[in-house]
């Protein structure tokens, strides 16, 4: 246990229980505890594995490469339709926690074996989203504009992209591309 991420477990009102079970069966699967995104995160070998999250409905574990294991009894869940790799289980009491441990032990001994074998999923690469028109329009008309969005990283495209075409009214995206024009052309990401 590191004791930098006992905070976490002692905050935990509605989950704690059921967090601290999940710690122990990470643990138990000779992981390496650490704090990553203000989470429990598990790695092996300096590569992430499983990271333990609470939300208000629900507390889960997290599997980075989650795409990749084999889904045997139906209990891994994408979060949305975006999110390519990761996958979770969701757990809203202790009950269903001590039932599926021998499951979660075994995705995790799994998900080891992908670090160890150097799988990685294969993601769709930022050409590949959809940009909505209102964007590509300015992109078009605004040639620092473009070229400020061209040097962003992947991951900052991307978020750009899927923030920008989300909105199922065309003024919404027009608006939300207004707003953040003058963040890329300061080369900084959605939420930076």
């Amino acid at each position: 246990m590191n004791p930098k991420v006992d905070f976490y477990f002692n905050k935990a009102k509605k989950w704690q229980e059921e967090v601290k079970k999940l710690r122990t069966i990470a643990l138990d699967c000779g992981l390496t505890e650490e704090l990553k995104w203000g989470c429990p995160c598990y790695t092996f070998q300096n590569n992430n594995i499983v990271l333990i999250h609470d939300f208000k409905d629900y507390c889960a574990l997290l599997f980075f490469k989650g795409a990749l294991l084999n889904d045997t009894h139906g209990i891994l869940i994408q979060q949305t339709k975006n999110v390519q790799a990761a996958r979770q289980i969701r757990f809203t009491g202790i009950d269903e926690i001590i039932e599926l441990e021998p499951v979660l032990k075994a995705h995790i001994f799994e998900a080891i074996e992908l670090e160890k074998a150097g799988l990685k999923v294969d993601l769709k690469k930022t050409e590949e989203f959809a940009i909505a028109k209102e964007f590509q329009y300015k992109l078009d008309r605004i040639p620092a504009l473009k070229t400020a969005f061209e040097a962003l990283t992947p991951g900052r495209k991307r978020a750009y992209l899927l923030h920008f075409s989300a909105p199922k009214q065309s003024k919404t995206r027009e608006a939300r591309i207004e707003k953040y024009i003058p963040q890329i052309l300061g080369g900084k990401g959605l939420n930076d």
